[in-house]
Formats: structure tokens, sequence, C-alpha cells
């Protein structure tokens, strides 16, 4: 199977406000150019479009071409489910919606320690393997959002998920807050294929600052800034599937082109993206060196670099839904940037001599505001 998935969270809108207004003929191109160029796999979810991406496939893919001629991964939204009757009553309606009949790929959507803990409660791990063995999914598996020790833990403790949905692109690769490489390492280890997410980090890292975009321009004139990011990710010998989130026919088209012969960065090319993650972390708001002394003796726990390494990361590269789900994964284990007392302890302590105080309200209005 080529390696590009199409992504159905970022389909082209009539009406950039309304977000299940789709634009339904461009959609249409869309597809159509992606199957005839070979490329099968999609990937959907239940919330994506608010319900209208998974109905929109029915229609243009399922509906139209054989059940043999595709690949669809869709997600179970685990934040919904309240009781175990909910999981099947979400699934059949991501069936009725698809007209696919199964699912090739099924995944347990943004998983994390907390959510791991509910699915366990409600019965989601039972359910899932159940639904393989009823032949209505034929890979069972999870996209995830958390440190690499859980997911570590998770897998050896659940060996029958089969593959493993990353976050993973450059500007992540040493993230303390993702932790891409170490989460990338855990899925090897246990022998995981990795389907790639945010390889572009929302589209981000198509817009790199000039400086960043000069240095890729001096090793390769024509290849553009999204091509390296999708170009790392190729890289790695794990990943099976590299997914993007394509709005128009024109980056449908340059990915098509790019996959059809894409190579793995050569050893100039990846001190190229060393050089541009050492100038986008020099760019950052809160100049943490995340060594973690702020925390030792913080009365309220709260994790202050991981807190700083997402907003960081929110002011360098804009707003990305994942953002949200880190957020909560923090919170549920770690006192909130809003429960600092301002005893001023962490500030002592920092070797950087940061105002971490005024930085955490940053972080709690960037953050903990609807």
């Amino acid at each position: 199977m080529k390696k590009l998935g199409f992504g159905l969270m970022r389909l082209p809108l009539n009406d950039p406000d309304d977000v299940k207004n789709i634009n339904k003929e461009e959609a249409r191109r869309m597809v159509d150019a992606f199957l005839a160029a070979g490329y099968t796999y999609f990937d959907t979810a239940y919330p994506y479009h608010r319900g209208a991406s998974e109905k929109l496939f029915g229609e243009l893919v399922a509906d139209r071409y054989p059940r043999e001629s595709y690949f669809l991964t869709s997600k179970m939204p685990v934040w919904l489910i309240n009781a175990p009757e909910d999981y099947d009553f979400i699934f059949n309606k991501q069936l009725d919606r698809t007209h696919a009949g199964y699912f090739d790929n099924y995944f347990l959507h943004a998983m994390g320690k907390s959510r791991m803990e509910s699915v366990a409660e409600t019965g989601g791990f039972e359910w899932i393997k159940r639904k393989k063995e009823e032949g209505l999914i034929k890979h069972i598996g999870f996209s995830y959002h958390d440190k690499a020790e859980i997911l570590d833990r998770f897998l050896t403790e659940h060996p029958e998920f089969e593959v493993v949905q990353l976050q993973l692109n450059y500007a992540d690769w040493d993230s303390e807050t993702v932790e891409a490489h170490k989460c990338y390492g855990v899925c090897v280890k246990h022998g995981k294929p990795v389907v790639v997410m945010e390889p572009v980090k929302g589209g981000s890292l198509a817009r790199v600052p000039e400086s960043v975009l000069s240095l890729m321009k001096e090793e390769n004139p024509e290849a553009s800034a999204a091509s390296w990011a999708f170009r790392f990710a190729a890289s790695l010998p794990d990943v099976c599937m590299i997914l993007s989130g394509m709005s128009n026919m024109e980056q449908l088209e340059e990915n098509i082109a790019l996959f059809d012969d894409i190579e793995p960065l050569n050893e100039k090319e990846q001190a190229v993206i060393k050089k541009s993650v050492k100038i986008l972390n020099d760019s950052v708001a809160v100049k943490c060196t995340s060594c973690r002394y702020c925390t030792e003796g913080c009365p309220q726990n709260i994790a202050i670099p991981d807190y700083f390494s997402l907003y960081n990361s929110m002011k360098l590269y804009g707003y990305v839904p994942s953002m949200s789900t880190m957020f909560t994964n923090l919170i549920a284990e770690h006192g909130k940037p809003s429960d600092c007392i301002e005893c001023g302890q962490c500030e002592a302590a920092c070797p950087q001599h940061l105002s971490i105080i005024e930085n955490l309200v940053k972080v709690k209005e960037a953050f903990e505001t609807e």
C-alpha cells in the first residue's frame, strides 16, 4: 500500500465558518484523483466535520467504488462513552454513515492515561476485541497523545492492539510534551507499525520562518517546506502510513507527486532538519530548558515545564486540536496553571530566572478558556 493516507478532517468548505458545509464537488474530485493515482487509505473519525466527514465518505467513496478498492480507518470517541452500551450505539451509527460494511482499521480515539482507565471501566477493550471477532473490524488500534512510559505499559498489558497512530513530525521529535521520538521507540520495541498523524503539524511546518526555509532551499531549491516534513516521517522504517489532511486539489496533487517517488532524508538533509529545529526552538516564547527544578517543591503539583512546552508550541506553530488533548492529559495528573498560589518557590529554584508565575497566567489564558 502506498504510504500517503487521505485524512478526512480538513476537507474543502463552502463556508469557512461552517465545518459541516463541505464542498462536495471539490471533495469528489479529490477523492477520485486520489484513488486514480493508486492510493487507497482513508482516515476519518466520528467527530470530524461534526459528523459530516464519515457521511461524505459513504457518499463519495463507499457508494461509488468497490469495497476492495479502498482501506478505511475510523475511530471511537471514547470521551463520549458513559456506559458500555454507548460503544455499540456510536459504532452502528458510524457503519450507517460510512456505508462501508466494516472497518479495515478501527481505533480508540485520542488515548492517554485517563482515557485508558475510563475505557477499562466501561468494558471498551473487551468490546473492540469482540467487534474484531465479529468481522466488523479487521485490525484494532488506537491514536495516542501521552507519555512514552504510559504507552509502553499499555502495550505490554494489551498486546492485542495491532497498530498505533502517533503525532510525529520533526518539530515534535524531541518535544518534552509530545515525546514523539520516545513513543515511536516504544512502538518499535513492541513490534507495532505506526500511522503518522500531523506530519506537517497542522500545516505549520509548511509555513516555516524565512530563516528555516532558506536553509532548506539552499540544500534543495525545488523542495517545498511541507515535503521536508513528509520525508522526515517517511524516513522512519516502522512507519506504515502517513496521513495528510488535504483541503484542496493543489495540496493533493503536490502530495501525490511527492509520494509517488518519496525518498528518505539523506545525511545532509537530516543535518538541515536539526539546524531548523534549533532555529525554531530558539524562537520560543518561554525559554524553559525543562530542568524541572521548579516542580520539585511545588505545593500544587503543577507540571510547569510541560505546560510551557505546550504553550511554546502553540505560539510558534499555531493552535492544533491535539494540543487540547495534551492539556487534558496534563491536568488529569497535575495541578492546572490556574492552581498556582504564587508562593514563588519555583522562581527561586529556576536557573534560567524565568518569570514563571507570570508565564503560567499566559498558559492559563491560552488553554483554560473556552
